[in-house]
Formats: C-alpha cells, sequence, structure tokens
C-alpha cells in the first residue's frame, strides 16, 4: 500500500514538473520547420527538374546520336 501511494506521490510530482517546465518546443515551432523544409524540398526538386530538362537531357540525346550515327 506504502509503495503504491509513493508511486501516486511520485506520478504527481512529475506532472507538476512537466506542467511548469518552460522548455521544450511547441507545435508552431515544428510546424515552421517542416513548411520550411517542404519549401527547400520544392525548389531544389524544381532546380534539377529544370536543369535535367533544358541542359542535361537534350545534352544526352544528341551525344547518343552522334556516337550511333543515328540519323532520324
Amino acid at each position: 500500500m506504502r509503495k503504491a501511494v509513493l508511486n501516486q506521490i511520485n506520478a504527481v510530482l512529475n506532472l507538476r514538473n512537466v506542467l511548469q517546465s518552460q522548455s521544450g518546443e511547441g507545435f508552431v515551432d515544428t510546424a515552421i520547420k517542416i513548411l520550411i523544409a517542404v519549401v527547400i524540398g520544392a525548389l531544389i526538386l524544381a532546380g534539377l527538374y529544370t536543369l535535367f530538362g533544358s541542359t542535361i537531357l537534350p545534352t544526352l540525346t544528341q551525344r547518343i546520336k552522334e556516337m550511333f550515327n543515328y540519323a532520324g
């Protein structure tokens, strides 16, 4: 019985400490970090898509045609 009471007192004290603590990360901070990561990822993806679409793939196609003397 005494052990159960001590466990309940410890649980209440731990809860009180958690509720009083000023440290931690809020939902807004996490949402902003996720939003920044998504925006940066989208910019990188758009840049790579543009780079591959306009620079790398046409050059690659041209080199393959030249390599095999493909007249199509």
